[in-house]
């Protein structure tokens, strides 16, 4: 069996001496796959193959559990801006790691970037061995980054049925009371993140709306913004190659014979700049005569 194997066949990305060790392998072989390239030591007694994530490895070096968007992104959920690891370390954990050196203590100066989350978890159980649980990730992404994105990555737990209506009783229980009116707006009906991320510009721009409505002879469609202007998210992993594009154009014109104007709003622009989405939403309602001067 090669190591590629074990892992596959255990189902682990992380693996300890002592199973590696009841599997047949040595301390001789260990350490000569550690050599060769073929095993990587993220830390003392822990081992992983190349090519596994850098963040989870980091986590696993520094002696903490993937968390917030980190621990998102591992578990498939909508996570924005995991470029770098974010990692919760037990309240009373000591003699951590340096995430890059394994033999350097951690300190300020070689955390590399690297956000500690230090609190008490919700459900310390929860999760893996190296990822804390879902529940606590997205409390944690709450009250790390813009409520819109931890909206968006609430909503993609529950899409993926990674977490129930229960778990979303506990998250807000969790939050302060600042985030409590928001949820209502929790959805599970967003395909994607930037649905969610779209839908929150379009709520807090003051525009009525309904989400996810069928039409019939086009089918579902985002949303439609003051009954007139359908507005989809774009995303170029389902919208690349002519194929797509013809897909697209052709429910435009379908949509423009039911009466319909149509935006495909892209990704960089609905997590970058919300302002241009708003003002291109403005700017065809007053095109068609359909914008409000007031919001009621």
């Amino acid at each position: 069996m090669t190591w590629s194997e074990y892992f596959q066949d255990s189902n682990v990305q992380i693996a300890e001496t002592a199973a590696l060790l009841a599997a047949g392998a040595t301390w001789r072989s260990l350490q000569a796959a550690v050599d060769n390239g073929f095993l990587i030591r993220a830390r003392r007694g822990h081992y992983a193959l190349p090519g596994t994530d850098v963040h989870l490895l980091e986590a696993v070096r520094l002696g903490g559990r993937l968390a917030c968007v980190s621990a998102a992104a591992h578990a498939g959920v909508f996570a924005l801006d995991n470029s770098f690891a974010h990692i919760h370390v037990h309240p009373t954990g000591s003699r951590l790691r340096a995430p890059h050196n394994r033999f350097e203590l951690l300190t300020d100066r070689n955390r590399d970037g690297v956000e500690l989350h230090w609190g008490r978890l919700l459900d310390s159980e929860a999760g893996t061995e190296y990822r804390v649980g879902l529940t606590d990730a997205i409390v944690q992404v709450f009250r790390c980054q813009e409520a819109k994105f931890a909206m968006a990555a609430l909503d993609s737990a529950l899409h993926q049925r990674l977490i129930g209506d229960e778990d979303v009783a506990t998250i807000f229980a969790a939050l302060p009371a600042r985030f409590w009116a928001l949820r209502p707006f929790v959805d599970a009906r967003s395909d994607s993140g930037q649905e969610t991320v779209l839908r929150c510009i379009v709520r807090e721009a003051g525009y009525a709306f309904e989400s996810q409505v069928s039409i019939a002879g086009v089918g579902r469609v985002d949303m439609v913004v003051e009954g007139c202007l359908v507005v989809e998210a774009d995303s170029r992993k389902f919208h690349d190659g002519w194929s797509a594009h013809v897909r697209d154009r052709t429910r435009d014109c379908d949509l423009a014979a039911l009466g319909y104007m149509t935006y495909r709003a892209l990704y960089r622009d609905i997590i970058h700049n919300p302002a241009r989405v708003v003002s291109a939403i403005a700017g065809l309602l007053a095109a068609n005569r359909h914008y409000r001067t007031v919001i009621t």
